[in-house]
């Protein structure tokens, strides 16, 4: 997988909403009613992260996911790290 360049991950920073770029990797926080659903969602991403063959780096505290995703490596964010970041966020958004 190819490293993207400063301004194609700002151009898809667009396609991924709540998603910021900076200390090379896409970061996100979610936040849920309480634990167990914060800990459904991240069972529910570790699937499709398998599937992808591509993890993220994140921490869970309490009702609070922190994301963080690069392709180490690529040395940075590639295009796995977006079509993940959007996995993420069709698996949030189905909670919603």
């Amino acid at each position: 997988m190819i490293k993207l360049s400063e301004s194609e991950i700002q151009k898809k920073l667009k396609e991924v909403d709540g998603w910021e770029y900076n200390e090379n990797a896409l970061h996100t926080t979610f936040e849920f009613n309480d634990f167990k659903d914060a800990f459904s969602v991240m069972t529910r991403i570790a699937f499709e992260a398998e599937l992808q063959q591509h993890h993220p780096d994140w921490s869970n505290v309490y009702n609070k996911l922190q994301i963080s995703l690069s392709t180490h490596d690529a040395g940075g964010i590639t295009e796995n790290d977006f079509v993940l970041a959007k996995t993420i966020d069709k698996i949030i958004e189905g909670d919603s």
